[in-house]
């Protein structure tokens, strides 16, 4: 292994509870092995993308209720193509060149894999996305 790819594979968190098995799909095992580790590592810069995201499309997710912001992010994550690449960007700039050369033999299921674990992880810290509070002169 090179440094890069030993590099990788240090910095990203160990998820106990993914399972490995002989009779998983290589899609499933391949979300188990790298997609969910990195998810996981680049969650903050996830984060920050969103609420970048909103911020350029007017703040109107502040106003939406609960249920609306919901929709609001998996609409954004899945349907927003622009928004969409820069998450996949975001997560396939830490694979290792074998991992990469994986992916692209089928890119398309695992970039949904990729979208929903991005979506889970984005409603699951819904609380985050809170209207930012300006500061006020005394």
């Amino acid at each position: 292994m090179n440094t890069r790819e030993l590099d990788l594979k240090s910095i990203r968190p160990e998820i106990l509870s993914a399972t490995i098995n002989d009779h998983m799909s290589s899609e499933e095992r391949f979300q188990n092995l790298v997609l969910r580790p990195i998810i996981k590592f680049q969650n903050d810069l996830l984060i920050e993308a969103f609420k970048n995201y909103v911020a350029k499309h007017k703040s109107v997710f502040y106003s939406l209720s609960l249920e609306k912001r919901m929709i609001y992010i998996e609409n954004a994550v899945q349907k927003d193509m622009k928004f969409r690449n820069s998450l996949k960007g975001m997560i396939i700039g830490v694979f290792t060149v074998e991992e990469y050369k994986i992916y692209i033999q089928n890119s398309s299921a695992l970039n949904k894999r990729m979208m929903n674990i991005v979506k889970d992880r984005l409603l699951s810290n819904i609380q985050l996305f809170e209207k930012p509070e300006l500061l006020t002169a005394v």
